[in-house]
Formats: C-alpha cells, structure tokens, sequence
C-alpha cells in the first residue's frame, strides 16, 4: 500500500531546493522555509542570536512596517503565520486557504530578505526574549529540561537553551545579527517546502519570481557534539516546589544510525503512551507520578533517550529506582513479540495520522532535505519500522544503557544530592 504520493525536488540556480507534496483532496496550502541556523551554530558570545533573528523577522519589512502588518496579511484571509528556532535549522511557515497561496508566499519571503531590523524593536525584543528566559527558570518543569541537555551535552551548544542565556541576548547586536544572518539565510542553505493542493511547477515558477537576485554565501557549519564522559552524571537545583521535577536521561543515536528507529520504538515501549511500561508501573500501579513520559532526540551527531517524571519529593528516589528497574528490564529482557507488534502499529499510526495534516508533510519534507539531503518517504519507513525484530531492539537496549552514561536532573526542595547519587546505576 502507497501511503503518500511521491514529493518532487528542483535545485534552483544558487543552490536553493525546493520540495513539493501535491495533496488534491486538501483545501489548505502549507509553506515552510528551512534554514541551517540553530543554536548548534553558535559560539557561546553569540547564544541565542539564531532564535533572536527569527523574531525581528516578524517586526516589520520595508513593505509592511509593523509586526500587526505582517501578521494582518496572514490573518485576514484565515491563514496561520508562525516560525520557530532549534538546534539544528530554523523555519518559517505559513498555512493558508488554497486560492491565497501567492499572497502568503510573498509574505515570508518579505520577512526574509525585507525585515527591518528597526533599532527600536531590536532593543524590546530582546526585553521580551530575556523574559522568555526567566519564565523557563520560574518554571520547574521547563528548568529540568534544560538542566538534562546541560548534564547530557556539558559546555557546548547542544548543551544549552536554543534562546541562548540573558547575558549572551544582552550582549548580541543589531550588526552582529545582520552578518549572521547574510551568511546564513542563503540560498544554498534552505529548501522551502510546499504541500496542499497545488503543483510542483506552480511552486517552482512562483518561487523563482520571488527570490531572483539573492546572493549567495558560504554558511558556518555546525559544532559537533563532544561527549568525553567518565561516569553518571547528576544535577540537582533547589527550589521550594510541592513537586520534584526529575530527567533521567541517556546518550541516543543520531539521526542517521542504523538503530534510530529501532530506538523510537524502544521509546514507544518505555514511556511514549498511556499503555507504556513507565505510565503502568509508576503511574497505575506504583500510584507515584501524574506525568510519567519518555521521549526521544536524534541530532545530526549526536541523540538521547530521556525519562521525565513530575513525583512528591518524599517519593522521589523511590521513582527514580523505579524508572531504572524498568530500563534494566528493557535492556536485559527480550521485548515479547506482541509488545512489539502493537509498538509497531502504534509508532505506523502516529505518522500516518500526521501525514494528512499540510504542515505536517511540509515539516517531513522540508526537514528531512535540509539536515540530511535525503527524503525518506513514509512508506519508506513504514518498511524500516515492519523490518525490525525484538534482537534489533535488544541490541540499541544494551549499546544505550550502561551505568556510566546515565544522566539525572533533579529541581525540588533538596539541598543535597547524596540520596539520589547512591541509585545511578544501570
């Protein structure tokens, strides 16, 4: 069975790719343009000034002055305008009804090669970013997130906020973000990526209208991830909460290992769902958590697996035992065949549920082409997925978790870490 149609490629003169999915039975039209800037890309000076450049983009063009201008163009034909900064590529995009294609286009890549960077709204959007900041730290929940990728990735871009820290936003200027930005948002380091119902000629052409005349550059590359551990890992920051926040954490696969999808079913197994091993041991039958869950981060180099929990603090090392009995099981115990079976089914539903959304196929494109230069299509991982057996699991189990690689991060009213550094082992 075919579950999506094929996407068609065009490299444009410059190195620009673009990447269409034509959906007939769709009524919307999805846009989003990738780019290679991250927070991988920066050095510890400049934090941030990835995710600081994506904002003023929406502050006003030369044709549309203010940010209610540019979001007006959007909004008053039912359209969503929306961008967003990670690690590894940021991306801006836009969804719109059907007959209102040429006029969102027109918008982001106004906001792309026009944006004003006007002084004014660089000062108060660096005001509103260092607020960002602080609502994470005033967060517990959010803080340990951060705390994890800190312990997993220590002194180094993967390691910290994609929004950089208060003191690198302080410091980043308007000249600063103008180089980054001519020497990053070039044609040879984006793909725009286009699905609904409309044709890949349509895009190409339309495309081709829009961007003549941008020059090209020769973008920075990314910082790969160091790893240079000795031994477990531990943070622990107090605050006076009614909860402990806690991220038990280990290093993954990249996006490109051979075990990248047998460890997303892993992760299915362990902590993705309601009928996981961690909701129905620590949540059903141990009665310890509200919010158990694992989840999994594959970079280009690098990875992690990654269990959260949100317990009473007097139960907090009684959960932690509890989360590493259930990754000893799944790394010494072979996954029964129906266990497998329903991961498989379960892991094939989720994606083929996203794929009848526009901006979710846009997303699977579009990401894919500019971190990889390769598209895998779904059925292509459906295949990959049906492959796998319960001794390919077994093998990323066992390559994964060790007591040397665990990582643990706690937030809650502890002053001290001993009760938690006698568990941390595998």
């Amino acid at each position: 069975m075919q579950y999506m149609e094929l996407y068609q490629k065009s490299t444009l003169p410059g190195g620009l790719r673009v990447v269409t999915s034509t959906m007939p039975h769709t009524y919307s039209v999805c846009i989003s343009i990738f780019i290679g800037a991250g927070s991988r890309y920066e050095d510890r000076e400049n934090a941030g000034i990835s995710h600081f450049i994506e904002h003023l983009c929406f502050k006003g063009t030369k044709r549309r002055a203010t940010a209610k201008e540019v979001c007006e163009a959007i909004e008053e034909v039912g359209g969503i305008l929306n961008g967003g900064t990670d690690r590894e590529l940021t991306v801006y995009w836009c969804k719109v009804a059907r007959p209102h294609y040429a006029q969102a286009l027109d918008v982001l890549v106004d906001m792309l090669r026009e944006s004003k960077f006007d002084p004014v709204e660089v000062e108060k959007e660096r005001q509103v970013i260092i607020e960002e900041l602080n609502a994470v730290m005033d967060s517990p929940h959010q803080r340990v997130d951060t705390l994890i990728d800190e312990l997993v990735w220590p002194d180094q871009p993967l390691g910290r906020d994609v929004a950089g820290t208060k003191e690198s936003v302080s410091a980043i200027s308007r000249p600063a973000m103008l180089d980054y930005m001519a020497q990053q948002y070039a044609p040879g380091n984006t793909v725009i990526s286009v699905t609904g119902n409309i044709s890949h000629e349509e895009v190409v052409d339309s495309i081709e209208r829009c961007l003549t005349g941008w020059p090209p550059s020769t973008p920075r590359t990314w910082y790969p991830a160091q790893d240079g551990r000795k031994g477990p890992r531990l943070r622990v920051e107090f605050r006076k909460t009614e909860q402990a926040h806690l991220c038990l954490s280990v290093p993954g696969v990249s996006l490109v290992h051979r075990d990248r999808f047998a460890v997303d079913l892993l992760n299915v197994i362990l902590g993705e769902c309601m009928s996981s091993r961690l909701f129905l041991e620590i949540r059903e039958k141990l009665g310890l958590a509200y919010d158990i869950q694992s989840y999994v981060s594959h970079y280009l180099d690098s990875g992690a697996l990654t269990v959260y929990a949100g317990v009473d603090p007097k139960r907090a090392g009684e959960t932690v035992a509890a989360v590493l009995t259930e990754l000893r099981r799944i790394r010494d115990e072979q996954i029964p065949d129906t266990e497998l079976t329903k991961a498989k089914e379960l892991s094939k539903g989720r994606l083929l549920l996203r794929m009848e959304d526009t901006r979710s196929v846009a997303g699977w494109l579009g990401g894919q082409e500019l971190l990889m230069g390769q598209i895998l299509t779904v059925d292509e991982v459906v295949r990959k997925v049906d492959a796998l057996q319960s001794e390919d699991l077994s093998r990323a189990a066992q390559n994964m978790l060790g007591t040397e690689k665990l990582n643990l991060a706690v937030v809650g009213p502890f002053r001290s870490q001993k009760r938690f550094e006698r568990l941390l082992k595998l």
